[in-house]
């Protein structure tokens, strides 16, 4: 292919599809065994300084946030971030100092509530460097292409914007019609995290309504933690399996972690802690801020059953799920704070 244009950003996660097709062979196996272990376990065994992470969910919703605090817990440095359609998680990760560089779609945004005061921070002081982007889009189809084991996928995508000028993609002429298409590489992360309603200990996975990237995520991952709300009977996945959406090949670790998504949402479970999101927001402006949201909710509690006792407990996370059923309304202070 005659190559025309080439984005500046730099390629995380690329790995030539054959040296990646061994890695699995030799790293994963197909048979059904039993991944149930601790987040503390998973975390130690599958995350070291240094590896290239990606978030299943959207923003913040189904994240698997459990894990995402014993990343900041273990003090993990020098991580890669895909900043796909992460938000809290990632704006939480970089204020703890765990990121080194990222390559981002939207990432710095916490949607309605607004900009993430720490993640800005890191970027602006140069704590953490953005050394890619591309979009949401291009992000899928970066998974996508590591799903299939073929070394990008062609498309129209990010031709003639800025973006494509800042990411890793390139344009090539199309040997079939002769115009511009964009080539964008995939992308295999070294671990993803993704939470999920219910799983088997095997690691049958099932998720309620939009799967987002999840799909391609999972399949596209050299390791996958999976944190679930429930571990449920095999007999009981078996029974219906066309709501298998990760087959358990691609798992490496289940953890059961009821709420293991707060403060974010979990569809159909509970609704977003918007005191907990908003006490972040609002603490997270500086660096001090940051560092005693840390002492209180990661440092200064044993686990993640800890954390959720001290966010409210039981009466917080039965409201929330109230919520969620639309049996009573949202308690959301932040939006008083915007009014004031």
């Amino acid at each position: 292919m005659d190559i025309l244009e080439e984005g500046h950003g730099e390629l995380l996660g690329f790995h030539d599809p054959d040296e990646h097709r061994a890695w699995v062979a030799a790293n994963k196996s197909p048979k059904p065994v039993d991944k149930r272990m601790s987040v503390a376990e998973a975390v130690e065994r599958f995350i070291p300084d240094g590896s290239y992470i990606a978030s299943g969910g959207f923003g913040h919703i189904r994240v698997a946030m459990a894990v995402i605090y014993e990343i900041i817990r273990r003090r993990r440095r020098n991580l890669a971030i895909a900043g796909k359609t992460a938000v809290h998680d990632f704006d939480i990760l970089m204020g703890a100092g765990c990121i080194e560089k990222c390559e981002t779609a939207y990432s710095f945004g916490h949607e309605l509530r607004g900009l993430s005061p720490a993640s800005r921070r890191a970027v602006e002081t140069g704590k953490v460097r953005v050394v890619a982007e591309t979009s949401n889009a291009g992000y899928q189809w970066r998974f996508l292409a590591g799903m299939l084991g073929v070394p990008f996928v062609p498309s129209r995508n990010l031709l003639g914007t800025d973006t494509l000028r800042y990411s890793s993609a390139k344009v090539a002429v199309d040997p079939f019609t002769g115009k511009p298409v964009t080539l964008i590489p995939s992308a295999n992360p070294d671990v993803v995290l993704m939470h999920v309603p219910r799983c088997d200990k095997y690691g049958n996975c099932q998720i309620d309504g939009i799967l987002v990237m999840d799909f391609e995520l999972s399949r596209s991952a050299r390791r996958l933690i999976v944190t679930t709300e429930q571990v449920i009977d095999n007999e009981e996945i078996r029974s219906v399996p066309w709501r298998t959406v990760i087959p358990h090949m691609y798992v490496d670790a289940v953890c059961e972690v009821p709420y293991g998504s707060h403060p974010c949402q979990m569809p159909g479970l509970y609704f977003f802690d918007e005191e907990i999101i908003g006490e972040w927001l609002a603490v997270s402006k500086t660096d001090e801020g940051a560092a005693a949201y840390f002492d209180k909710y990661v440092f200064g509690v044993k686990d993640f059953a800890e954390y959720l006792e001290l966010a409210g407990g039981a009466a917080k996370l039965e409201h929330l799920r109230r919520v969620e059923r639309l049996e009573e309304p949202m308690r959301a202070p932040w939006l008083e704070r915007k009014k004031g």
